[in-house]
């Protein structure tokens, strides 16, 4: 397996620079967290104070199976620009908004689905985080609103977002750049 890495800097249909929209969590596992000014990243851990922070997986289903698996969960990312499209679909009402749907980090101008395995997303203040894999939409999006898991498996490819790994441990907050770090092998995201 190469281990050379590929330094980019996506950029969006605006040309703006990839960025932090928001951060946020929750204490308890419910399906939305609250945005916060900033969020401590723990390497190996996840975020400092939310539910989903732990070497060892911390989302309930996945507990039920295998409770001593690895955690590939620690850390949950939305782009802003999937929140709008499912807003769009699904018609009058409020818009979605940042950690409606359980992110950590809501992000803007990256595709986050289509980037491979292992990428690694370096935030200026030095944080790390190493994508593992995609969210598939869950029941507890119908909690928040009621269709909303039809809505994301028909319009972002089954996806609500993509998990990662904490590298190196450091704070992030909104408006803070994202500089994409690819892998040497590319490989797709599994769900994880």
């Amino acid at each position: 397996m190469s281990t050379t890495t590929i330094q980019t800097t996506t950029t969006t249909l605006t040309g703006a620079t990839p960025r932090v929209l928001s951060v946020s969590k929750s204490t308890t596992h419910s399906p939305s967290k609250t945005p916060v000014p900033s969020i401590t990243l723990l390497a190996n851990l996840g975020v400092s104070g939310d539910c989903h922070a732990g070497k060892t997986v911390q989302h309930y289903a996945q507990q039920q199976n295998n409770p001593t698996s690895t955690n590939l969960r620690q850390v949950h990312l939305v782009p802003v620009e999937t929140l709008r499209e499912v807003s769009r679909k699904i018609g009058p009402g409020a818009p979605l908004s940042a950690g409606q749907i359980g992110e950590n980090v809501t992000t803007e101008g990256i595709e986050l689905a289509g980037l491979p395995r292992g990428t690694e997303l370096h935030f200026e203040d030095g944080a790390v985080i190493v994508l593992t894999g995609v969210r598939e939409p869950g029941p507890g999006l119908d909690r928040v609103r009621v269709g909303l898991r039809e809505n994301f498996l028909g319009i972002s490819r089954r996806l609500a977002g993509v998990m990662g790994v904490v590298k190196r441990g450091g704070e992030v907050r909104p408006g803070m750049g994202i500089t994409l770090v690819k892998p040497g092998r590319l490989e797709a995201l599994p769900v994880v």
